[in-house]
């Protein structure tokens, strides 16, 4: 029906954006969703708008950006159109920095890769003598040169 406006409980809305009730309060009490309504025994209630801020919230959270910077970001965005640009630049600073998370992921992945591999060498030998994998039988020259 057109005009009509759903209106969402707390609990609802951590349902419709896989949210905790906790992280919702949270994130309403630090401001974060400038279109909060409280009904009128002051509880928190939630329209599609309140449902878009904080699904717009669990992405950039998702992302590793700070509430700090989300909440710097919502503001722009409550400027308009004016602020397109300084918005782009804080989403292009958050994908720089994921993509260095990303890298140093992939280094730790790569390193556990290497432990696999020489793990199941091990294995496949069915001989366990001298274990190079034990740091009770590393030698101070084996671990300066291998870094192991």
């Amino acid at each position: 029906m057109k005009g009509v406006t759903n209106i969402y409980s707390i609990k609802e809305a951590a349902t419709i954006t896989e949210l905790s009730e906790h992280t919702i309060r949270y994130y309403t009490d630090m401001g974060l969703v400038p279109s909060l309504i409280r009904d009128k025994n002051n509880r928190r209630v939630f329209n599609q708008t309140s449902i878009n801020w904080l699904t717009g919230i669990k992405n950039l959270r998702e992302t590793g950006m700070s509430l700090e910077a989300i909440k710097h970001y919502i503001s722009l965005c409550l400027l308009g159109d004016s602020t397109i640009k300084e918005r782009a630049d804080i989403i292009q600073s958050q994908k720089e920095k994921a993509l260095v998370k990303l890298t140093e992921a992939q280094k730790r992945v790569a390193y556990l890769e290497k432990k696999i591999n020489t793990y199941q060498e091990l294995i496949n030998q069915k001989t366990a003598s001298n274990d190079p994998l034990n740091p009770a039988t590393w030698e101070e020259e084996a671990v300066l040169r291998n870094r192991t």
